[in-house]
Formats: structure tokens, C-alpha cells, sequence
């Protein structure tokens, strides 16, 4: 029998070249390519709200996720298939939220039993083979009806926007599977070495070959932790059957390091381009917020008659005479804390409010490939580019925040017989959410082909371009 005390140190030297190689070069690729799948699914689920095809989840925002949960994926009826397909979507968005924007990429973190989790996200639709035949699961048959029925009467830039989220689903599904399956590969092995370390190493043949041997003594070693059947019997047959050898060089062909060629040049890649792209995106809200502002303006109106008297009406006429500013209006709405997940109240001046959006859609609408901005854009440093890029996201995300909650806030404060009238924003929302996803998106983009860049420097690598 071969000295296997020199596969396991082999194998454990395999492991931590492996470990830093997809710590410091996979795990951020599998975060960027999952970003680019929830923007991706978020513009379909953007479609199909403001196209009334499913319906405004009203618990959204205050959904608590700690962990990754698979939504439902059994059948639905007929019957109720709108409000079952309405939840499952929202649960699904949110669990990508979470998963892009609060998880821990890390190989620490992510055990088998969490890529599991996140296996059953990225089927949760089949987006490679997104048809209605009957092999296809309940939510991708109806969700594929669904974007047919949002084809028909589409104008060709929702043609255009849906063609290319299912076609960057289908390949960012490919390109999730394979970093997985890499994660997968390393965390079996690594299992499989604890497992020997711990129970196999310390234990004589015929028992080192008993598989219910190994479990007894794995309990023991290593309480609370799962026992896989299916890696110990691998680790039985890898060293002590007659094709144990070729197993185990096996085993380390696949955990050794691809071969990198570095090139001697590197095409220059446009950073400018990437910045200018993002403020795009973010100047895309601008049109958005013009939408907005007639609708709040109207629900603000409907509040105000409401609760004003002849004395408020007649006070307000006065000062209208008199040229004076009106007594400011306070309305108190509530959100959900994103970073810790509580509601929080805050008190919204409506006029001030209503200014600011007004000053921000006319300084985001004037941000756009035909405005006389791009010369100013391009003749800007990049740290400048990129300063203006995360101030406009930060206060779109502010904007958006507070616009989400005077929208509940009026379908809760207005009279039941008035609450036909209120002008809701859910599918504005969404697109200005949209908006903000990819405009984040191009913001770490650039940071991440900055860091590449300053590493190919450190090597010696100099870009052509």
C-alpha cells in the first residue's frame, strides 16, 4: 500500500494553493456574474409589474432574510396563480438582493450545504432552457407564459430590454454554474481530507474500510458536524481499493492550478467609459422622477382637501394674496432599515420634498448620450467621475427610499372611499431601482478592473491601447 501520509500532504498543499486562488480571483467573479443576474431578472420583474401581469408584494420592503432560502417551487392552481406567482418572484428578488448585496463570499462561509442553497436559486427558473414543455418546472412554465403575454403590444425598447435579460440569464447561469462547481470540488476535497485526518488516519484495516467504522468514529472526532456517506465511501475506494492510485492522481489533477499565461500587453481598458456609462444609468431616473412628481402632487392634494377646513382654505387663499410661504406640511412615514432590518419613522417637509425632486430630475435628465454633458464628462479626471457617480447613487437611493414610503403613506392615510384615487408609483419605483442596480454594477465594475489593472502593473504588465 502506498505511504498515504504523502497524498494527504499533497493533497493539503493542493488545498491552500486552491484556497487562495479562488478566494482572491473566483469568489469576486461569482459576485460580479450574480449582480449581473439579478439585474438582469430585476428588468423582467420590472416589466411585468408595470405591466399589471403580477402583483405589488405589499410586504416586500419588510421582508427579515439572514440566510438563503429557496422561494416555493412546487405546482400552483390555475385559480390563484397571479398572487402565487406575484410572492414567488418577489421572494425571489429579495433573496438576490440579499445574496448580491449583504452575503459572505467566502470559502469559510460557503459550505456544501450553502451551495446547495444557492444552487436551488439559480434553477429556481431554468433559464437556459426557458420554454413551457413539460419538463419544465411550474415557475418557469408560467413565468415564460407571463413574457409572452408582455411581448404582445411591447414597443421595441421592451422588446429590446426583455431579449437581453433572458439571453444574460441564460449565460450568467452557465458561468454561476462554474464557479460553483469549483467551490463544490474544493469543499468535497476538503472534506474528504478532514475526514481522513480525523477518523481514517488513526484507524487500522478492515475497519479504515468500514463505512459505518468511519461514521462512529467521525461523531466522536468531529460532534455536530454532517457525515456524507457518499465522500466517505469516496475516501474508502481513493485509498484502499486497487484503483485507489489513479483515483487520487485524479483528485489532484483537479485541484491543481490552471496554467496562466500572462500576456505581455493588455488592451487599455476604457475606465472613462465605464464611469460615464454608470451616470447614464443613474441620469436615466431623471425622466422617471418627471412621472413621479405630477402623481405625488395629486395624492398630496387629495390629503390636503381631505383635512382642511374652510379656515385652512381661506388661510391658504390669504397668503396667496399676500405672496407668503405657506406653513410647511410634515407628513411621518415609515421604512425598514435595510442594514438592520427595523422600521424606522421620519418626518418628510412635503414643499421641500417636492423641490428637491424637481432640481434632481432636471440635473439627472440633462445627464444623457445627447446632452452637451458628455464633452464636460469626458474632459473630467476619473476620481471626479467616479465621486459624482456614488454621490448621485446615494441620493437616489435616499430618493427612492423616501418616494416608496409617502406612496404607502398615502394609500393608508386617505380615506377608504378616496383610496381609488391615489396615484400609485410601484412600477416607477421599480424602473428607478433598476436604474440604481446598473448603475452600481458599472461602479464596481470599474473598481474591479481598476484593482486588475494595478495588479498587472505590480507584474510587469503593460496595457496597449
Amino acid at each position: 500500500m502506498v505511504d498515504l501520509s504523502e497524498y494527504q500532504k499533497q493533497l493539503s498543499e493542493a488545498l491552500n494553493n486552491r484556497r487562495d486562488w479562488l478566494e482572491r480571483t473566483e469568489l469576486p467573479k461569482l459576485k460580479d456574474e450574480f449582480r449581473t443576474f439579478h439585474t438582469a431578472f430585476y428588468s423582467l420583474y420590472a416589466q411585468l409589474l408595470k405591466r399589471k401581469l403580477i402583483k405589488e408584494d405589499p410586504y416586500k420592503q419588510e421582508a427579515k432574510i439572514v440566510d438563503i432560502e429557496v422561494p416555493e417551487i412546487g405546482p400552483f392552481n390555475e385559480t390563484d396563480r397571479q398572487e402565487q406567482l406575484s410572492l414567488r418572484l418577489s421572494h425571489f428578488d429579495n433573496q438576490l438582493d440579499f445574496l448580491v448585496n449583504f452575503y459572505q463570499f467566502s470559502l469559510e462561509y460557503m459550505g456544501l450545504d450553502k451551495i446547495k442553497r444557492i444552487l436551488g436559486l439559480v434553477k429556481y427558473v431554468d433559464w437556459v432552457r426557458f420554454s413551457p414543455d413539460a419538463n419544465a418546472t411550474p415557475n418557469t412554465r408560467a413565468l415564460v407564459e407571463l413574457m409572452n403575454q408582455t411581448k404582445n403590444g411591447a414597443d421595441q425598447l421592451s422588446m429590446t430590454l426583455i431579449s437581453d435579460a433572458l439571453l444574460n440569464l441564460s449565460k450568467s447561469t452557465g458561468s454561476i454554474m462554474g464557479y460553483l462547481k469549483e467551490v463544490t470540488d474544493f469543499n468535497r476535497e476538503s472534506y474528504k481530507l478532514d475526514l481522513r485526518t480525523k477518523t481514517t488516519s488513526g484507524m487500522a484495516l478492515p475497519e479504515a474500510a468500514q463505512l459505518a467504522q468511519i461514521k462512529k468514529k467521525f461523531a466522536a472526532a468531529a460532534p455536530g458536524k454532517p457525515f456524507y456517506p457518499d465522500l466517505a465511501e469516496e475516501v474508502i475506494r481513493e485509498d484502499y481499493s486497487k484503483s485507489g492510485p489513479a483515483l487520487r492522481e485524479k483528485v489532484l489533477k483537479l485541484l491543481a492550478m490552471p496554467e496562466v499565461k500572462p500576456k505581455v500587453t493588455k488592451t487599455a481598458i476604457p475606465f472613462k467609459a465605464i464611469l460615464i456609462d454608470g451616470l447614464y444609468a443613474a441620469g436615466s431616473v431623471g425622466a422617471i422622477l418627471e412621472e413621479i412628481i405630477p402623481k405625488l402632487e395629486e395624492n398630496h392634494n387629495l390629503m390636503q382637501n381631505r383635512q382642511a377646513g374652510i379656515w385652512e382654505k381661506l388661510k391658504k387663499v390669504l397668503w396667496q394674496m399676500m405672496n407668503k410661504e405657506p406653513d410647511p406640511v410634515i407628513y411621518e412615514v415609515e421604512y425598514i432599515d435595510s442594514n438592520k432590518g427595523v422600521p424606522l419613522r421620519e418626518k418628510v417637509n412635503y414643499n421641500r420634498f417636492q423641490e428637491e425632486l424637481e432640481k434632481k430630475s432636471k440635473t439627472l435628465s440633462n445627464i444623457t448620450p445627447r446632452s452637451g454633458a458628455v464633452a464636460k464628462m469626458e474632459a473630467m479626471a476619473e476620481t471626479q467621475l467616479e465621486s459624482i457617480l456614488e454621490r448621485y447613487i446615494r441620493e437616489i437611493q435616499g430618493l427612492h427610499k423616501l418616494l416608496s414610503a409617502l406612496d404607502d403613506f398615502f394609500k393608508s392615510a386617505v380615506d377608504q372611499l378616496d383610496r381609488s384615487k391615489v396615484k400609485g408609483i410601484k412600477p416607477e419605483l421599480a424602473t428607478i431601482k433598476n436604474a440604481m442596480i446598473k448603475a452600481n454594477q458599472k461602479r464596481y465594475e470599474y473598481t474591479a478592473q481598476r484593482e486588475e489593472e494595478e495588479q498587472l502593473r505590480r507584474l510587469g504588465i503593460t496595457t496597449n491601447g
